[in-house]
């Protein structure tokens, strides 16, 4: 099996009890890091399938985003803050055509 837990995403902001307060988790190393030594609970049912699914990320088994998407919900789950990042493509200016005279 070829792990990967340096397989970075959408960063998350969470704002947590204690210290430090605040984290940015961005790689699936930094989360599962997270997840087991520093989640306020372990016993619920998001936690437990974002615990999962960051072992599937890792593995390759899923994509690093659906692992995100897990992470939230045990977040919004546990009642933590989590901040993210909405990204929109990029708007492509055309310049103006001035008017001839």
């Amino acid at each position: 099996m070829d792990w990967d837990a340096t397989s970075a995403f959408t960063p998350v902001g969470l704002t947590l009890r204690g210290q430090p307060a605040h984290r940015i988790v961005r790689t699936l190393g930094d989360a599962a890091y997270m997840l087991l030594k520093d989640w306020p609970s372990d016993d619920g049912e998001e936690y437990v399938t974002a615990v999962k699914a960051c072992v599937d990320a890792i593995s390759g088994q899923i994509d690093p985003e659906q692992f995100r998407a897990a992470f939230l919900r045990a977040a919004d789950e546990a009642g933590i803050t989590a901040l993210t990042v909405v990204q929109q493509p990029a708007l492509v200016r055309r310049p103006v055509a001035s008017p001839r005279a």
